[in-house]
């Protein structure tokens, strides 16, 4: 999966935080709903512009980001 196609960082949106290319949904706003317990399902039918592959995206963009460290913690 290419996130690239799907997520998308303009420091015009959200002050450049990551989000679905044509949405202002966040990366942060999607990964804290399936955190929060909302399944797939919830998600798309609340969010309807959101489709499998941006969600798929979604995983596909974090997994990088942990694969480059990006995110670990100094603690």
């Amino acid at each position: 999966m290419e996130w690239r196609t799907y997520i998308s960082a303009d420091q015009n949106v959200l002050l450049g935080k990551p989000t679905v290319k044509g949405t202002r949904i966040s990366v942060e706003h999607i990964i804290g709903l399936l955190a929060q317990g909302w399944t797939e399902k919830q998600i798309l039918e609340n969010h309807p512009r959101l489709t499998k592959e941006s969600l798929q995206a979604v995983f596909s963009y974090i997994q990088e980001c942990l694969k480059d460290g990006l995110l670990y913690s100094n603690a």
